[in-house]
Formats: structure tokens, sequence, C-alpha cells
């Protein structure tokens, strides 16, 4: 044996950090194991395993036997070192980095965003349907990921998508549920939000507790998702659970606006196949700038991850969420009597803009979601994946607000009066989907590597709509006589004196409840063909079937009468796409597609007007119309920059309607006659609303966006929207009759041709960093359900927040956000009607937020 020695470093630590391993003790692990476990080391070896060089001091020179050979226990010790030396290097590439900008990937990273630059988002969820990197999308694709919602504290999908250039927001119309409602490209798209891909079916307030990032693609998609998605759609991609490794998230947030928030997130790595994630949300808030309004959230979520062998792997999560409070329906619209004075709402002319024009003692909101869904994966070959997702669903909107409508001028402006409408629903929403998908991957003899998916789905969709009692907006009363029934008028507009009068408990629903049903078939193809990564070559038809049933109650010349209504359509629609890639880091695309939004898709509503389908005619206007047909074409080119950790895109796009509904004011039979559709009943008086459908209109613009890092410490996502909007086809005669004027010309309502936004951030040093946003949207206009009232408009603006983050160390950091720094007032939504409000925005607030991550 030689006594030659090994450095300390392998000769103990190593060899005793194995004991667990092996079941040998140190002491059985000679110097000459050691040795020899030294020497039986490549170079190859020590660089793969990350151990130090080691310097040993020739032996003495001896005779040894031509057939020496390791005895087992020198085989055990260089295997011991082994094992640990590949442990430590895995511990070292696992350990927490507690700055990401320094390295590495936290624990809770976004999967499908650049780790490098965690502001670009990479690909989508949807790898089926989506196989190819965004950069080879032939698409325009906004992608909010995980640190860019944390950047914006954007705790809603609301304060989320506002913030985002392109998006604008609308308000419960006719009858439609208050909540999330938005038009990307000029085009509703209320009940075109997804989550994980699957349509969460009616009008929500969503939190964000529990997503991972927000998908916006925009432009048409029935193709891809179904009914409706003409201006794009919004997918909202969960949490999951992953058994990469474990960790525990926790954070906490005050505010000036009385916020206090406290959401966690925990992952649970049970075994290698098997991992658990769970999150809470708490939340007590007012509103910045807006007296009396709350803003209260509970929620939780349960995901899990379960691979019992690696061909099959299943997914599962649960997310209940619960939001209450005092709801804000806005602030009056100030419309002069000549048409020389400009209107505007009332704040811009005076008026307190935290004047609250609710009943405080009446007033709640209490909007809920419960979701469940289960996913598994089979890999049947390495080139075969059949997946099948089941979601059940309950949502519920039960609120009563009051809308400050119909303001009386008078001289002074200061003693003007309006009436405070009630406006309530009850409504419960079940969904039921399924969705199976086979995802196959071949090669043709030309070369092209083809990613085919083909798919099966069904939705059942049903909701109940219902009322409160004695809240008719049409009943209007005195204020001596007002009991809480009905309209409250005289009610001043500059200091509104009946916010606190008492009220007695809702005396319930009215059981006359409208009940919606919508059941989807659908079957779809799609492929996508890459040639070398230059020609890529992306194609997909979709058929729906499309059964639409309504029934319950409404009014016919003051009689309450039951009817019921249904539609049913088939749906064909395609999209093709052409995507050249003259660099790796770079693609020009041109593509192709339709969609379709038949009448009552948007699910919500009870009104065909806003896209509803009332069960009772109202004398015999037609109500059931066929599919508006929409058609778009986008050419673009996407570029990544700086080491490819920035991607610059830039598209120009054109979408057309047709067959588009309007809705029109019949002033007698005559008239009624000249129109299509269009009845008159017999002992009405006055005007009665027709809608029509044969309209069109188009919109067209260029989409610019940019999102992830140009330096190592410099990071930015934003981008810039420019569309304009015109009515190319209209039913309605010119003016010189006693019908509207034709609304040929005129743009669409609830559009804002020219946003902007931009979110930057700069790493100063390890331990701090500063960033800011700069949001900017024109002047919107309301108006009819086709084309924009330029009577009534709220006004452009621009918005900016700053924060400022300080890593204290590995597992703590805090926040500081100021939103709105310049207590901009400015406007969210106009309500479209003959007296509008509108929804007026946050003011300043400041927001610290400490989170510990372990």
């Amino acid at each position: 044996m030689s006594n030659v020695k090994a450095p300390r470093s392998l000769r103990f630590e190593a060899a005793i950090g194995s004991v667990d391993d092996t079941g040998y003790s140190a002491a059985k692990v000679s110097a000459v194991a050691s040795l020899i476990a030294v020497a039986s080391f490549s170079g190859a070896e020590a660089q793969q395993t990350n151990l130090p060089p080691v310097n040993v001091d020739a032996p003495v020179a001896r005779p040894r036997p031509v057939s020496s050979r390791p005895t087992s226990d020198q085989v055990r010790a260089r295997n011991a070192l082994r094992r640990a030396a590949r442990r430590a290097n895995q511990q070292a590439q696992q350990a927490p980095v507690p700055f990401p900008n320094a390295g590495g990937l936290p624990a809770d990273r976004d999967r499908y965003a650049d780790p490098a630059a965690p502001y670009k988002g990479d690909r989508l969820q949807a790898s089926g349907k989506y196989p190819e990197p965004i950069l080879n999308t032939p698409k325009s694709v906004t992608v909010l990921t995980k640190d860019v919602l944390e950047d914006k504290n954007a705790t809603s999908l609301k304060s989320a998508i506002l913030s985002t250039a392109g998006v604008t927001l609308g308000t419960g119309e006719g009858g439609n549920a208050f909540g999330d409602r938005f038009f990307i490209r000029g085009f509703d798209a209320r009940n075109d939000i997804f989550i994980d891909g699957v349509r969460d079916a009616g009008v929500s307030v969503r939190e964000n507790f529990f997503t991972e990032q927000v998908e916006i693609l925009r432009g048409p998609g029935s193709s891809f998702a179904g009914r409706g998605t003409t201006g794009g759609a919004i997918n909202i991609v969960t949490k999951q659970a992953t058994t990469e490794n474990s960790f525990y998230n926790m954070d906490t947030t005050f505010g000036t606006d009385r916020t206090k928030r406290v959401t966690l997130d925990v992952n649970q790595v049970i075994s290698p196949t098997l991992a658990i994630r769970a999150g809470g949300l708490f939340q007590d808030a007012g509103v910045a700038g807006r007296s009396y309004v709350t803003d209260n959230r509970d929620g939780a979520f349960v995901a899990g991850t379960w691979k019992p062998v690696d061909a099959v792997k299943i997914t599962g999560n649960y997310i209940h969420t619960e939001l209450t409070g005092i709801p804000d329906f806005g602030v009056p619209y100030y419309r002069p009597s000549t048409a020389s004075t400009a209107g505007g709402p009332f704040p811009d002319f005076g008026v307190n803009r935290n004047n609250f024009y609710g009943f405080v003692n009446r007033d709640f909101f209490r909007t809920g979601q419960d979701i469940g869904t289960i996913n598994a994966e089979v890999q049947v070959t390495p080139d075969l994946v059949i997946s099948n997702k089941i979601r059940e669903s309950r949502s519920t909107q039960n609120y009563i607000g009051t809308l400050p409508e119909s303001p009386v001028l008078t001289n002074p402006l200061s003693a003007s009066t309006l009436s405070l409408n009630p406006q309530s629903r009850y409504q419960v929403t079940d969904v039921f989907a399924n969705q199976t998908e086979a995802t196959y991957k071949s090669v043709d003899g030309l070369g092209f590597k083809h990613t085919t998916t083909a798919g099966v789905e069904y939705d059942n969709e049903r909701s109940s709509i219902d009322k409160y009692l004695g809240l008719s907006s049409e009943v209007t009363t005195g204020t001596s006589a007002f009991t809480g029934s009905g309209s409250l008028s005289g009610v001043s507009v500059f200091n509104p004196q009946y916010t606190n009068i008492p009220f007695p408990i809702p005396s319930g629903l009215s059981g006359q409840a409208t009940k919606i049903g919508i059941d989807t078939v659908s079957g779809y193809i799609m492929d996508t063909a890459n040639w070398n990564d230059f020609v890529i070559l992306n194609g997909g038809v979709r058929y729906d079937d499309y059964q639409l049933s309504t029934s319950g109650y409404g009014t016919v010349n003051g009689v309450s009468t039951f009817g019921k209504q249904s539609a049913d359509f088939g749906m064909p629609n395609f999209n093709v796409g052409l995507t050249l890639k003259p660099l790796p880091n770079g693609s020009v695309y041109a593509a192709y597609a339709t969609s379709s939004n038949p009448v009552g898709a948007e699910f919500d509503g009870t009104s065909t007007a806003y896209g509803g389908l009332s069960p009772v005619l109202n004398g015999g206007n037609t109500q059931i119309f066929g599919p508006e047909k929409n058609k778009a074409i986008e050419v673009g080119t996407k570029w990544e920059l700086f080491d490819r950790h920035l991607l610059v895109t830039a598209a120009l796009f054109q979408t057309e309607k047709e067959n588009a509904r309007e809705a029109q004011n019949v002033g007698s039979t005559t008239a009624a006659a000249a129109i299509p559709g269009c009845v008159y009943p017999a002992g009405t008086t006055g005007s009665v609303s027709c809608i029509t459908a044969g309209a069109a209109y188009r919109i067209r613009g260029i989409d610019l966006g940019v999102g992830g890092k140009i330096t190592d410490k410099w990071s930015v996502f934003g981008g810039l929207v420019l569309m304009q909007s015109e009515v190319t086809r209209s039913l309605a005669p010119p003016a010189n009759t006693i019908l509207y004027s034709s609304n040929v010309g005129l743009p669409l309502a609830n559009v804002a041709h020219q946003s902007f936004s931009m979110l930057t951030k700069y790493q100063l040093t390890d331990m701090w960093e500063l960033g800011g946003q700069a949001v900017y949207r024109s002047k919107v206009y309301g108006g009819t359900l086709l084309a924009a009232n330029q009577g009534t408009s709220i006004p452009s603006y621009w918005r900016f927040d700053a924060f400022a983050e300080a890593k204290i160390d590995k597992h703590w950091t805090m926040k500081l956000f100021v939103n709105n720094i310049f207590d901009k007032r400015y406007y969210d939504a106009l309500y479209q009607s003959a007296a509008p409000f509108v929804l007026e925005a946050p003011g300043r607030a400041a927001y610290l937020v400490v989170s510990a991550r372990y």
C-alpha cells in the first residue's frame, strides 16, 4: 500500500457525505482507496462532476502486479466520491438565486417566458395549436408574463388589461352584467375570455392571484377557439404544480386606499412523480378617489401534477374566488343643451371626483367563481400525444347598484339634479366542457416537419338571470314617497344628499328568471409545417354546431308575457398563415382568418341589441339573425434582438364584419314597413326600437409591440396601436326621414383609436431596481349598437406609475408602487344610452408590497 494521500476534501468530506448512500462508515474508506478513486477519474469525468483539480505527488517507483485490480472497498469508495460530487453539483444548480438578474432560475418561474428576460414571452400555453415559438407564429400576440403582472401590480384581469395597448373597457349595457367587458381591436370580447384554453362563459370579475400569465391573441380566432373571437381572445394561464422543487411564497400589501392584501403560494414536491400546489387570497380594500366604494376579495386554489409513468401526465386544479363590496356605477355625464358647448363627465365641470351616487345601505355586489379542471395527457408514441380536458364551473353575479342618469341642468349649473336608477342582477352560470385533442408530429417527403392537431369539443353552458323586486328603473317617484323602490329623482349632482338613507332588506328575487342554454359541438384540425426553420406554413379549419335556447318573461304593451326562442347555426371557419425566416432571429408573415358571431353568443345579455336573445318578442320584431361574419388579414414581422432577449413586433391588420346588427328607432307604422324585420305594434305610441342585420364595418390599423431586455439590467414591455374604424354599410335611411340618420362613415363606439403603454425597469445594483409605466388612451366615443354617437365621449388621457424594489436578501423583497402619480382624473368607460354615465378610474395610491420566497 502506498502512503500517498489524497487532498482532505476528497479523503474525508466526500467519503463522510456518502455514508447515507452506501451504509459504510468513513473509517472503512482507506487512504489507498481514496488514491485509487482519484486515479480512476479521467480528466473528462472530473470536468463533468465539477471536481477541483487534484495534484498528487508521484509515488516512489516500485514494481506493481500486472493484474492489479481495485478491491470491492475501493470500487465503493470511488462510486461514493462520484455520487457526492454529483449531488453537490445538483444542489448548487438548484440553490435559490436571490437576485434574478444575477443568473439562475427562480423556483416559481413562468414556464412560458424567457428565463433570462422574464418580460419576454417565448411560447403560448396551447402548444398543440401553437407549436412554434411566438417569434414564428403568424399572429399578433401580447403575453403578460408573471414578472410583467407583478411589476404592473395587477391584482385583477381588468387592471392588467387596461394598461395594455389596443384594449379598452366597456360597461354593462341593455341589461348585460357589469364585469370584465373588454374590446380588442374595437370588437366586443366580453365572452372571449378563456382559462387554460377553455371558455369562461358569462361576464365575471376575475382575480389574478391564481394566474401565471395572461395571453392576448389579437385578430379573428374562431378556427382556434370557436364562436366570436373577432377582435381577439384573452387566455388566462393558471398556476400549476411542479415536481421540479418545493417553494413557499407570501406577499403582503398595504395601500393608501385602505388596501390590506395577503396572498400565499405553496408548492410541495411529494415525490419525483407527484406535486401539490396551493394558494390563498385575502383582501380588504377601498378605491382611491372614490368615497364609500369597497373592493374585498377572498379566494383559494389547489393544483396537482402526477406522472404515474413517463408516458402519462395528469394535472388538475380547483379555483374558488369571491369578490364583495359596495359597487361603483360611476358619475353622471353633462350634456349641454346647445351643440356649441362641449359636454363631458360632470367631474370635469367642477363636481367633486369623490362623489358617490349610490346608496350605502342598499348597494352591494358579490361575484364568485368555482372552477374545477382535470387534464390527462398520454404519449402513445414519441410522435403522438392524446389529451383530454374536463371542466366544470359555476359563476355568480349578484348585485344591486345605482346608476346616476338623466341630469336636469339648471342655471347655475351647481343646482342641477339627476335621477338615481337601480340596477340589479342575480345570475348563475354553469358550464361543463370537454376537450379531446391529438397532436402528431411527422416529416413528409419534402422535408417539412409537421405538427398536426385534431380535436373535438363539447360545451354545455346554462345560465339563469333574475332581478330583485321593487327596483324597476322605469318607476319614478318623488323624494317624499321614496321607500327604496324605483328611481329617485331630484338628487343634487354636486352634493348627493341621500347616500346614507336607511333601506329595508331587499324583498327578494322576482322569480321570473330568464333561462339561457347554449350547446356547442365542435371539430377542428390544424397543421403547422416547418421546412428547415425557413418556411413555416400554418392552416386550420373548424366547424361549430351552435344551439341556443332561451325562455323567460318580458313585457309586451305593458303586459307580462312568457316566451321561448331558439336558434341553431352551423359555423365553419378557417385560417391560413405563411411565415418566412430570413434569419434565425427574425420572421416575416402574412395571415388570413375568419370568425363568426351568432346571436346570443355573449351569453350574459337578455337583449338582442347587445348580443343576447330576448325570450319575448316586442310586437313580432325579428330577433334571430344569421351569424355576423368576419374576415381579417394581417401582415407583420417579428425580431429577437439583443442576444435574442428582446422581442420586437410590428403588424398591419384589417378586419371586416358583415351582416352586422344595428339599432334603429321606428316612429310609425309606415316607417317600420320600410325596414325588413321591423314591426310597429298596434296601439303603440312614440318610437319603437328595432334591430336589423345587414350592416357592415371595417377596422384597420398598425400594432407595434416590444418585450424583454435591452441590456442585462434594462427591461421593457409595451406597445402602440393605431386604428381607424368606419361603418361601410347601414340600413338606416338618411337624415331627412323620421328615422335615425345613416350610420355610414361614422366611427365605432368603445374604441380608443390610439393607445400606447410602456413598462420599464432598471437594475441599479444587486439590491435596487427602479421602474415605471406610462399609459395613453385617445378619446372614446359612446353610441348605439353599431356606430359612435359623436355627441358623447370620454376624453383622452396620460397616466404614469412608478415603483422601486429592494431585494433585502435571497428570501425577502420590498416593493413600493405609486399608481397614477399625478392624480390624473380620467375615465375607463362610457355607458351607451341617451342618458349616459361614465366609470371613473382610481386616483393616486401608494402600495407597499412585502414578499417572502423560501
